[in-house]
């Protein structure tokens, strides 16, 4: 393992990608891409088990960006994600990462959206495609995308495929592909589907694992045990006590996740829940409220949570003790990020005590306990999410700019620019946050208002939220 920090100037990268990179503050490799990019970049397939956050978008992004051809417009590299949202992320980082040649067209083909604005960018040539495994296999299908002159094939969230049900299509994909491609695999855990699948696809691959810790000074545990009839509301009793301003709790079930939300809900919290029965739309509106500070309390379970980056996350609460330590790492590994500290809190009950023994073994420390007597509500009353969000029919397709949408408010609608907050604009829709004091009053003000020019319906999201 890689103890002292190594500078990107160490790899064999161009004099321009190595500027790139000390202009976006990467000075030092993370653990991850310490171990992967000198493997990557001498064309070894890899295996890397790294959770979101280390850095490991980089460590394959690097590698592919080194070997592209800029002038043969043809896909050379595919990256697969499970999920929409994970992939905007990657395509948005590998736009950073490839800002030194500035012809490098990066396309992500996502299901959710419609097909036609895909197949016009597609007839312009891509030299790197981002996407999820139904919507590649669409185009393909339709004869739209062309994967014969790929040299890097990437798989994030591998785990996260699996768990999905992707596994035939990436099958279907690689089929595609050249037999003498390169294939990077990065999974936050290992089970047996990804040495099966490893098995189909690559060649001799290096295994990296960076270990699956934690600085302990920034994310402190505390555990609690419950019995099963007090878990939903140990979980109020720790927000009452530790007031965290953004929580991310993690349940294993969406039964539990509905249930829980319902609970938080009718105690007066902004929570909302995040699981696979949830429709992309459903899903995007869940995020964005998250994201944006509208909602204090966002419910999930592993497999929908995968792939989440959420800055500024104050606590994560296990409601549920999951039977992986892996998986419990990289729960907790949400919050204390970067300079920040955050609170772990989990609960448990006498029957997940084996659980907790793995984790203990796992992270080398002895859970400290708590009894649920200690908390005791904050002053200040319950926690409210200090903005709310605004919803306004239109979105790119009307050319509209968050610009638009923050000069509206601020200029005739009279708000401080310090009252709005995040401002999202996807396809058909356009989301913002603005201090939940002035929420009634934007609303009225922007419906009577202009944004770009024009009128525009504006409602609460939050009135359909769940």
């Amino acid at each position: 393992m890689t103890q002292t920090p190594i500078s990107f100037d160490s790899l064999p990268l161009a004099p321009a990608a190595l500027a790139n990179l000390q202009q976006l503050g990467y000075l030092q490799m993370t653990p991850i891409q310490a171990e992967s990019l000198p493997l990557a970049l001498a064309g070894h397939d890899i295996i890397a088990q790294a959770k979101t956050g280390s850095g490991k978008t980089a460590a394959f992004a690097l590698p592919l960006l080194h070997k592209l051809r800029v002038d043969a417009i043809t896909v050379q590299a595919l990256v697969l994600c499970p999920t929409r949202e994970l992939a905007d992320q990657v395509t948005l980082e590998l736009r950073r990462l490839a800002r030194y040649e500035a012809n490098t067209r990066i396309l992500t083909l996502v299901g959710g959206i419609p097909l036609r604005p895909q197949l016009a960018s597609l007839e312009h040539g891509a030299h790197i495609v981002v996407g999820t495994p139904g919507r590649v296999i669409d185009h393909l299908e339709r004869g739209s995308l062309s994967l014969d002159a790929v040299a890097t094939l990437v798989l994030d969230e591998a785990d996260r495929m699996l768990d999905m049900g992707f596994a035939d299509e990436i099958a279907a994909i690689a089929k595609k592909l050249p037999k003498d491609r390169q294939t990077l695999l990065f999974s936050a855990t290992y089970p047996e589907g990804i040495a099966k699948i490893s098995q189909q696809l690559m060649r001799e691959p290096r295994r990296v694992t960076v270990q699956a810790q934690h600085d302990a000074g920034k994310i402190r545990q505390r555990f609690y045990e419950v019995k099963e009839a007090e878990r939903l509301h140990a979980v109020s009793l720790l927000l009452d006590h530790f007031r965290p301003a953004s929580t991310l709790a993690f349940c294993n079930t969406r039964q539990q996740c509905r249930d829980l939300v319902d609970v938080l809900r009718g105690q007066g919290y902004s929570a909302l829940a995040l699981h696979g029965d949830l429709e992309q739309r459903d899903r995007d509106q869940v995020l964005i409220q998250f994201a944006n500070r509208s909602c204090s309390v966002l419910v999930a379970t592993d497999v929908a949570a995968r792939g989440l980056d959420i800055a500024q996350l104050e606590a994560v609460i296990n409601v549920d003790t999951t039977p992986d330590p892996e998986v419990h790492i990289h729960r907790i590994g949400r919050t204390g990020r970067v300079d920040a500290e955050g609170w772990a809190l989990s609960l448990a009950s006498l029957d997940e005590m084996g659980s907790i023994g793995k984790i203990e073994q796992l992270q080398g420390v002895e859970s400290d306990w708590h009894k649920l007597a200690e908390l005791t509500p904050a002053a200040g009353g319950k926690l409210a999410a200090p903005m709310i969000t605004l919803q306004i029919a239109g979105g790119r397709k009307e050319k509209i700019r968050p610009g638009d949408v923050l000069g509206a408010l601020t200029g005739e609608a009279g708000f401080a620019a310090g009252q709005i907050g995040k401002i999202v604009v996807n396809e058909f829709s356009t989301y913002v946050a603005v201090d939940r004091q002035i929420g009634r009053e934007a609303l009225a003000r922007l419906s009577a208002g202009k944004v770009k020019g024009k009128r525009v319906k504006v409602r609460f999201l939050e009135d359909e939220a769940g």
